[in-house]
C-alpha cells in the first residue's frame, strides 16, 4: 500500500511538471494552435482508452458500445450547460454520471454472456443508443447540437485524464482489481474460489462508462458542436484498437499507442486518400511482429518508479 501510494505521488509530480512544460510551449508558440489541438484530442483519446482498458485489458470482457456512453456524456454535459447554464465540473460530473448508470442498466443483463455475444450485445447497445439520440429533436436530433460553450481547456483535459489514469491504476491493483483479473484469466476457476463474477464485471463497466461519459463531455465543449455520427460503431472501434495495440491490461500501453494513432492520421495528411492504406498497414505490421500489443502487459514507469523509490530509500538508510 505504501509503495502504491509513493507510485501515485511522484506520477502526479511528474504530471505537474510537464503541464508546465506543454503550457509554456504553447503560450510561447513553439506548439500552435493546430499542435495544440491535436494534444487536447490525445488527453481525451486517453481518458476513453485507459477507461476501456479496465474492461476490456483488466477484466477481460470485449465491449463495442464505448463511443454510445461517451455520446451520453457529451449531449449530458451540453445541454446542462447550454439550458440549464450548470457550472462546467458539475456538468462533466452529471454527464459521467448519467454514462455510468446506464452503463449499469446495460450491464446487468448483458455482463452475463461472454465473448462474442457479449462484443455483439454491447455493440448494439451502442447503435440503439446513436439512434435514440438522432431522434430526439431537443438534442439536435441527425443536424446535430451546436452552440456548446467552449469550457473545455488543456488544464481540463490533461489533469482529469492524469485522475483517471491514477484512479484506474490503483483500482486495478486493488483486491477488486485482482478479482477482475481473475475473471479475465479463467473466469470459471474465479467463480469456484468464491468470486461473484458478474459483480466485478458489472463494476468495472460501470467505471468505465462513468469515464468515458466525463470524455464526452470535455469532447463536446472542446469542438462546441456533436452530431450523432461522431460517435458510431468505428468511433468504438478506434477506442478497442488503442487498447489492443498498446497492450491489454497496459495503461502506459494504452496511453503511447493513443498518442500514436492519434498523431499518425494527422501527420500523413500530405499524402491525401494513400494516408487511409497506410494507417490500417501500420496496425496490421504492428500486429503481426507483437500481437500482445506495443508493451504487453507491463507498464513503462514502473521500472523508473521502483530506480526512484530505491534510491530514496538508501538516501535514507544513510
Amino acid at each position: 500500500m505504501k509503495k502504491e501510494f509513493k507510485n501515485t505521488i511522484i506520477l502526479v509530480v511528474i504530471g505537474v511538471i510537464l503541464f508546465f512544460i506543454l503550457t509554456f510551449l504553447m503560450d510561447t508558440g513553439i506548439l500552435n494552435r493546430y499542435y495544440a489541438r491535436i494534444l487536447n484530442l490525445i488527453c481525451i483519446n486517453v481518458i476513453l482508452a485507459v477507461s476501456l482498458n479496465l474492461i476490456i485489458g483488466v477484466t477481460g470482457q470485449l465491449t463495442l458500445g464505448h463511443a454510445g456512453f461517451m455520446s451520453i456524456g457529451a449531449y449530458a454535459a451540453s445541454i446542462s450547460t447550454m439550458q440549464m447554464h450548470t457550472p462546467f465540473p458539475i456538468a462533466l460530473l452529471f454527464g459521467g454520471i448519467l454514462a455510468g448508470f446506464i452503463g449499469l442498466l446495460i450491464g446487468i443483463p448483458t455482463l452475463r454472456l461472454k465473448g462474442d455475444y457479449l462484443a455483439i450485445t454491447t455493440l448494439g447497445f451502442g447503435e440503439i443508443i446513436r439512434v435514440v439520440i438522432t431522434n430526439i429533436d431537443e438534442l439536435g436530433g441527425g443536424r446535430g447540437l451546436s452552440g456548446i460553450p467552449p469550457k473545455t481547456n488543456f488544464a481540463w483535459v490533461f489533469f482529469i485524464m492524469i485522475f483517471t489514469i491514477l484512479i484506474i491504476y490503483n483500482i486495478a491493483r486493488s483486491s477488486q482489481g485482482r478479482a477482475m483479473m481473475s475473471v479475465r484469466e479463467d473466469e470459471i476457476a474465479a467463480e469456484a474460489m468464491g468470486i461473484n463474477t458478474t459483480k466485478y464485471k458489472i463494476m468495472a463497466f460501470v467505471i468505465g462508462s462513468f469515464f468515458a461519459g466525463v470524455a464526452g463531455g470535455l469532447f463536446a465543449h472542446y469542438l462546441m458542436y456533436i452530431k450523432p455520427e461522431q460517435f458510431n460503431f468505428l468511433k468504438s472501434v478506434d477506442f478497442v484498437t488503442y487498447v489492443v495495440m498498446g497492450g491489454m491490461g497496459s495503461l502506459t500501453g494504452s496511453v503511447l499507442s493513443t498518442g500514436i494513432l492519434t498523431i499518425l492520421p494527422e501527420s500523413l495528411r500530405f499524402l491525401n486518400n494513400y494516408r487511409m492504406i497506410i494507417y490500417p498497414l501500420a496496425l496490421i505490421i504492428i500486429m503481426r511482429f507483437r500481437p500482445q500489443g506495443l508493451m504487453g502487459t507491463k507498464e513503462l514507469y514502473m521500472d523508473v518508479f521502483n530506480k526512484i523509490s530505491k534510491g530514496s530509500d538508501k538516501d535514507v538508510s544513510t
